[in-house]
């Protein structure tokens, strides 16, 4: 039986292709994009993206009512976060003052700040990065250590305890920007915009076991 993977649709992120890479990379699972939480929950792996900005996202998952089916997936099964979908499973973030997230890492989500000895680095960071590997991982297979990708982003997640951190980017400082830990994987990048390596990550996920 093929398997499925969802991607979480709470109205927010780059969904159709995120999508259309998925099928590319894994051409016998079904894709679903789906914001019903029984579609979310009875899938495989799940896929939760994301882009803007963490208030209106926790807004939106509230609204759509995928709290807690995105916090089963993440306990449960293989689990993909990108960018906000990053973010948002962080405790809290800077963003606005103060943004209540998620809470199912422990940690926060800061501002970069503007460096005037380097004004070459603007707010937001927008581009290709290079990402180092500190940690070993089945998602890093056929990608090399220090690869770029591509990010766009103002916040940065910083967790407290350092086994979550699978992956690090300088940018106005060094910052984490992938997290890892038994079933999850979680990137600050987007792989879906990453070209071939990015392609590589996704093919990694929807063929990974768990062990």
């Amino acid at each position: 039986m093929a398997e499925t993977i969802a991607v979480v649709d709470y109205g927010m992120g780059n969904l159709r292709s995120v999508a259309k890479a998925l099928s590319h990379v894994a051409p016998k699972s079904t894709v679903q994009v789906s914001s019903e939480a029984s579609v979310i929950k009875n899938a495989d792996r799940v896929v939760f993206p994301g882009q803007g900005a963490a208030r209106d996202c926790m807004k939106h998952l509230r609204s759509y009512e995928l709290q807690d089916v995105v916090a089963d997936a993440f306990y449960n099964k293989p689990f993909l976060g990108i960018c906000m979908g990053l973010q948002v499973l962080f405790e809290h973030s800077e963003e606005n003052a103060g943004i209540p997230c998620l809470g199912l890492v422990q940690g926060d989500v800061r501002g970069f700040i503007k460096d005037p000895d380097r004004p070459h680095c603007k707010i937001p960071h927008m581009g290709w990065n290079n990402v180092q590997q500190v940690a070993a991982h089945p998602l890093w297979h056929n990608i090399a250590d220090g690869a770029h990708f591509y990010f766009v982003h103002s916040y940065y997640v910083a967790p407290e305890l350092a086994q979550w951190n699978a992956g690090e980017t300088d940018y106005l400082n060094r910052f984490t920007c992938v997290i890892a830990r038994d079933n999850v994987f979680a990137t600050q990048f987007h792989p879906e915009k990453s070209a071939d390596d990015g392609l590589q990550l996704l093919h990694n996920f929807a063929h990974w076991k768990l062990t």
